[in-house]
């Protein structure tokens, strides 16, 4: 029940009560009135004087109860006035409310610096926008620290890396280095390139989930898919960062290739609005795969290979990043459906 419509109860239900206690007042005097009997002389004109004023009960009776019909018809007919104008006393009331949730639901984490801005005396509906305001205001400012920690994250731990790289090279330039340096070079290149990787994952993650999309422009889905991988449907153009868009369809490609049975198949099918990348596979849990949207989240040792689990991650968060969403089903045959939709 909404908030308008309990104050429409409200206003004619103490309506209701108010009419009837009136009422009740009102026909309680009545009566009262029609019982008294003046005292009259004794005889011989008494009973004459009784009957007369036994017609005139009869008469104030009828004429009472004509009363209280007519009174009730008249709180009825109140009562349905009263409940139309309680429902359009409830909307005036309620229309601030409105516009403020409207606007409320306007401003994303691409519009933060929207206000409600809300005009009009200090009353508690001007206090709540103010509030909503300030909640605003200290979510833009997180925003823009995470924004700022994501960029400056970027840049510092890129310099260690890049400082270890070369110290490895270093080592391995140096006339006959012995075999085990060689080895260890070898090892710890291969780490840092992983660990390269996931930071980039990390941040392009970062990045699609905190709404830094710069750049937007018209991009043709077709365009996005790497090549080489046969589509099938008609193409058709979104709006939104090329960067990201391409780092999202290839991520669901390179995990429906690298999870593919040995000799099974991979489609990608396109509609209006809609990408749709399938494989073959083993048969997969529905409950384990609902979970694949989340970081460093794998199905099984058979499944872990060379990847981070932040693929799907990533591409669920620019999908959602553009106004979009992902999806995944695992198939009965075997297999996962994965299901793109964008604007």
């Amino acid at each position: 029940m909404g908030v308008r419509l309990r104050f429409t109860l409200l206003y004619g239900v103490l309506f209701l009560v108010s009419g009837a206690g009136l009422l009740a007042i009102t026909a309680a005097f009545s009566f009262s009135s029609a019982r008294s009997v003046p005292a009259g002389p004794p005889a011989p004109a008494a009973e004459q004087i009784a009957r007369l004023q036994q017609q005139l009960d009869d008469s104030a009776a009828i004429h009472i109860r004509q009363l209280l019909v007519g009174a009730l018809v008249a709180l009825a007919v109140m009562l349905l006035v009263s409940l139309l104008l309680g429902r359009a006393a409830a909307g005036r009331v309620l229309r601030p409310l409105r516009t403020i949730t409207a606007a409320t639901r306007r401003i994303t984490a691409d519009n933060l610096h929207s206000r409600l801005a809300v005009a009009g005396p200090s009353d508690e509906v001007k206090a709540l926008a103010d509030t909503i305001d300030d909640v605003l205001e200290r979510l833009e400012e997180a925003f823009a620290a995470q924004r700022r920690f994501v960029a400056d994250a970027s840049h510092e731990l890129r310099t260690p890396l890049a400082t270890m790289r070369a110290a490895i090279d270093v080592a391995e330039a140096k006339p006959a280095p012995p075999a085990e340096v060689v080895k260890l070079a070898g090892r710890v290149r291969v780490e840092l390139d992983q660990l390269e990787r996931l930071l980039e994952g990390l941040l392009v993650l970062a990045r699609a989930q905190h709404g830094a999309l710069d750049g937007r422009t018209p991009v043709a889905v077709t365009s996005l898919i790497p090549a080489g991988v046969p589509v099938e449907g008609a193409d058709f153009v979104t709006v939104g960062n090329p960067v990201l868009l391409g780092r999202m369809m290839s991520n669901v490609v390179d995990n429906a290739v690298r999870h593919n049975e040995p000799g099974g198949w991979m489609r990608v099918a396109l509609s209006p609005g809609t990408i749709v990348v399938e494989n073959d596979g083993v048969v997969l849990d529905p409950g384990q795969v609902a979970t694949l949207g989340r970081p460093f989240r794998r199905l099984g040792a058979d499944r872990t290979g060379t990847g981070m689990g932040l693929g799907l991650a990533i591409a669920s968060a620019v999908a959602s990043a553009h106004g979009g969403s992902l999806s995944m089903r695992a198939r009965p045959e075997g297999g996962l459906r994965v299901e793109i939709r964008l604007p």
